[in-house]
């Protein structure tokens, strides 16, 4: 999340550079296997679910409960008969004619009886019971009317929800403090105390009455976990001497999880959310490489994002009362110790995991599964499950040249552990043990897994690092990526997996970094999964090069085996402007009404099939404010091979051949919703029967100037109080992320 790519220097997002500057190769080896070229036909055999393309009739997918990997074929129905939304810049939220949306949770909402109604004048307090900021990755977790978990609960759910980030200016939060608040060192505990609340995750019930959903504030299911809260360490790393501090002497526990974007729900009811930009928090003072004797832990820090001399993002760390909620996030060797128990120097290696919860049981404390590596996290998906045969999680780095990895559990599926009653112990029994693996693709469309595990000679006598032992592989697994020679990606966001065929869809958001020439060890060449370099124009005359509009990769696992370690791919949609020309650029033919930048959520719907993809830009932003769109998804290989030429600065040529999914059509892809001014869309989940779509709208506003913050004229949204909801009028209120329920005026499935 957080594509900030063409915000002011002072506003962009410091996680959102590449720190990878190791030697390992966009594409190093072509491999045997050629790529199947398949039919267009959605489905197998095995998924019983067909679609009909060509026309634009889906058999849909009967809505699963448990994360199951079950679908049902039923009546055959019109998908995206909706007509396409037109690109906007106004301050609003567009949808499609015959819906229709309500907005039901924002920033500062209470979610206990007694804490006070949302002032949103920047002096609110208690924001530990209280909605936090950037609403993100969201996931649906059925109720019965018994408060008892439900799969099949149209009416009654708990949403668990990130709270990524607030919208920054200059260190301090924009709009949660009066007068946009303190903008030099030190800052405030009373301010910080504010964002540190902000962040993290929620639970709150929602439930339908009179046909609305509104969330209930006074439920006993509502809970916060912010970055303070106590989190235990889970899997190889848990008591490891990397995971030492002054907070936690055995390595067992940390405080809090922190910038939560991406979501996914386990098959046994848990919600499953990753850790991203979480480095930038944290500073390192100059020195500090010398204070650490310059040992293997600078490499990590590096590699990681925090060299010697960082700032951190809202300079927490300064606040003079001393305490060690502020210390924290300094992240340096201040004490004597030799294993940092002492002090806060291992800090940041309690961050950066994918977090496990039960939104069910507020008495259980959430955990960092380890073993499924340790970088900027995005969205965790969960294979399709068949029974006996281990389950995969897939998952991205989002940040640029970083990797596609493949979590796959010892454990065999047993299909009565979707009803467990110890949801966490589901956890530890298939998110603890297993192999975790990074993808390498070919230049040929195939490519492969390759287990990153201390038994992995490249790894164990890799010169960059020496790993100890397995838990320090996964604590440093971009550099066990690095030293299996991983493909570098375009910002590798969310991913999902298909339920009627089980291929694997991850979104590329963007990439300056991607060249022709690499003339720093930040840059990687073009190649076949990461094809395009071109120059974009925003606006009269902004230029942004390498491939600011990003692309939608997918993956087929050799046999439909989620435990395999090769696989097919290609590339399903290529971010585009309509009018640009197709040679090189819109290789996927998109018009007027399906052209979109920097694809960010992708989730599909277990009801319709349909895939949502939402959009966090700042390439196409002088034309389109983000959004929203709907496809048919196809499969891997129902394309056709393209290829691509470049002129090098040595006058020769590069020559790269990439994988292309068949082109859409005015009925298989098109723009379903745009946003407010200033916002990100994101967060995609829904009620089983489909007919209640839930998405996010983060950080609207967030083009207004810091000098602005007194004025309320010179705000660039007002939403959502310019659509009737909470505090403040339509041309005052401070802008406020929130979470809209879609529904069809004629009460059918969303998307039909």
């Amino acid at each position: 999340m957080n594509d900030r790519t063409n915000l002011p220097a002072r506003r962009a997002d410091p996680d959102d550079i590449g720190y990878n500057d190791s030697a390992s190769p966009s594409f190093d080896s072509v491999l045997a296997a050629r790529l199947s070229r398949r039919d267009f036909m959605l489905g197998s055999a095995s998924s019983g679910a067909m679609a009909i393309f060509g026309g634009i009739s889906l058999t849909s997918l009967a809505a699963c409960g448990g994360g199951g990997d079950a679908v049902a074929a039923t009546a055959v129905e019109t998908l995206l008969g909706f007509k396409a939304v037109p690109k906007s810049l106004a301050d609003v939220v567009l949808v499609p004619d015959g819906y229709s949306f309500d907005i039901i949770y924002a920033l500062g909402d209470p979610l206990t009886a007694g804490t006070a109604a949302y002032k949103n004048d920047g002096t609110d307090t208690d924001y530990g019971n209280r909605a936090g900021d950037h609403h993100d990755g969201m996931e649906y977790f059925g109720l019965s009317a018994d408060g008892a978990p439900s799969a099949t609960s149209n009416d009654r759910a708990l949403i668990a929800m990130n709270h990524e980030a607030t919208t920054d200016e200059t260190l301090s939060s924009f709009f949660l403090h009066a007068n946009g608040g303190t903008k030099t060192l030190p800052r405030p505990a009373s301010e910080v105390d504010k964002e540190t609340a902000i962040h993290g995750i929620a639970v709150f019930e929602i439930k339908k009455t009179n046909g609305k959903f509104a969330y209930l504030k006074d439920s006993a299911f509502n809970r916060r976990v912010t970055s303070l809260t106590p989190v235990e360490i889970y899997g190889p790393a848990r008591g490891h001497a990397l995971l030492k501090t002054k907070y936690s002497l055995n390595g067992t526990t940390t405080r809090g999880t922190i910038n939560n974007c991406g979501t996914g729900r386990s098959p046994w009811g848990t919600l499953l959310s990753g850790e991203e930009n979480w480095s930038g928090y944290f500073t390192r003072p100059v020195g500090d490489d010398a204070a650490r004797g310059n040992d293997k832990s600078v490499t990590s820090l590096k590699r990681y994002g925090r060299a010697e001399g960082a700032a951190s993002r809202h300079g927490w760390e300064s606040v003079v009362t001393g305490e060690d909620q502020y210390i924290r996030w300094k992240n340096a060797k201040t004490g004597v110790s030799t294993d940092g128990t002492d002090d806060y120097r291992n800090e940041m290696n309690g961050m950066g995991y994918i977090v496990e919860l039960d939104p069910y049981d507020k008495t259980k404390a959430v955990r960092k599964r380890t073993a499924m590596g340790r970088f900027a996290h995005e969205a965790a998906t969960v294979s399709r499950l068949v029974a006996g045969k281990s389950l995969a999680v897939y998952m991205g780095d989002d940040s640029r040249n970083e990797y596609i990895y493949k979590w796959v559990s010892a454990a065999a599926w047993a299909d009565a552990d979707a009803s467990a009653t110890d949801r966490l112990a589901m956890g530890d029994k298939y998110l603890d043990t297993g192999k975790l693996y990074v993808a390498k693709f070919g230049a040929d469309g195939t490519g492969q897994w390759i287990e990153l595990s201390i038994g992995n000679p490249a790894i164990a006598a890799y010169t960059g690092y020496a790993f100890a032992d397995q838990a320090d592989v996964c604590v440093n697994s971009r550099i066990a990526g690095d030293a299996v020679g991983a493909t570098k990606m375009d910002r590798p966001e969310w991913g999902n997996v298909n339920p009627a065929n089980g291929d694997v869809y991850f979104t590329l958001t963007n990439n300056s970094n991607r060249k022709v020439d690499a003339t720093s060890s930040s840059h990687s060449v073009v190649d076949s999964a990461n094809p395009r370099y071109y120059s974009d124009i925003k606006g009269s005359s902004t230029v942004q090069t390498g491939n600011p509009n990003g692309h939608i990769i997918r993956i087929a696992d050799a046999g439909g085996d989620a435990a395999a370690t090769s696989f097919t791919w290609d590339v399903f949609l290529f971010g585009a402007e309509s009018f640009a020309s197709p040679t090189g650029i819109n290789l996927s033919g998109l018009t007027a009404d399906q052209d979109f930048s920097s694809p960010d959520g992708l989730v599909f719907s277990r009801s319709t099939g349909i895939c949502w993809i939402e959009t966090d830009d700042g390439a196409y932003t002088d034309v389109t404010n983000c959004m929203m769109l709907a496809a048919l998804p196809g499969k891997v290989g129902d394309g056709n091979k393209v290829a691509l030429s470049y002129t090098k600065a040595d006058a020769s040529t590069l020559k790269v051949d990439t994988y292309v999914g068949k082109k859409p059509t005015a009925d298989t892809l098109k723009r379903f919703l745009v946003g407010p001014v200033g916002s990100e869309i994101t967060g995609v989940c829904e009620s089983p029967d489909g007919k209640a779509l839930f998405i996010n709208i983060q950080h609207p506003g967030e083009t207004t100037a810091m000098a602005n913050i007194g004025d309320p004229s010179k705000y660039t949204s007002h939403w959502p109080a310019n659509a009737g909801y909470g505090a403040g009028g339509s041309t005052t209120a401070r802008p406020r992320s929130a979470t809209i329920v879609i529904t069809k005026n004629d009460g059918g499935r969303v998307g039909s």
